[in-house]
């Protein structure tokens, strides 16, 4: 607790207005990459507390569209369209689709993380599985140019998850921005212009 309190980012994030810290990993990936441009469509999933989805409307302005997604409520943001929902289900991405009104994405961002189980490799698994969700996601919904940037953790699955969005992409990079602790094995995939 006393880290997360001391932490430059944290209360750089307070000060600034950001509801988390990832705002400034987002921030310091796009950048570098320019995946946030004027008018975009963004779908933010696993977007409790919002950072990323604060970061994603101010830079795509009011002729963008933002839509996040989490299981977690989240309190409004201005330029946002919020669904509380489990990705992993249907429904909740029938609800998504209905608020894209056939708009291809041109950004979906995946800071998704599983319910923590304690035990490493269930949960390297639950993580991998949901940024393969997201990755099918992209394909069905992704604009030809478009881009994911997801959150993944290094462990017994990832060189597959890599091969997959090697498959995928045209582009596939990683990024460690700042932001990231040093002890957190996370680190970002970006995959740009699906293939």
């Amino acid at each position: 607790m006393r880290e997360h309190v001391n932490d430059t980012y944290v209360q750089q994030a307070k000060a600034g207005g950001w509801r988390s810290r990832a705002a400034f990993k987002l921030m310091e990936i796009d950048d570098r990459d320019k995946l946030l441009k004027r008018g975009e469509v963004v779908v933010d999933l696993g977007a409790t507390p919002g950072g990323w989805s604060q970061v994603a409307a101010k830079r795509v302005g009011e002729s963008g569209k933002v839509i996040a997604l989490d299981l977690l409520e989240m309190q409004p943001i201005h330029g946002v369209d919020f669904i509380q929902g489990d990705f992993r289900e249907e429904e909740v991405v029938r609800q998504l689709e209905e608020k894209l009104a056939d708009r291809k994405i041109g950004l979906v961002l995946s800071d998704m993380a599983p319910n923590m189980s304690g035990v490493p490799l269930v949960d390297q698994a639950r993580g991998m599985y949901l940024a393969e969700l997201g990755l099918d996601f992209c394909r069905q919904h992704l604009k030809p140019d478009g881009a994911y940037l997801v959150k993944v953790f290094q462990g017994s699955d990832f060189e597959g998850f890599v091969r997959a969005m090697r498959e995928a992409f045209v582009t596939v990079a990683t990024r460690k921005p700042k932001a990231s602790r040093d002890r957190s094995a996370e680190l970002y995939m970006l995959g740009r212009a699906l293939r």
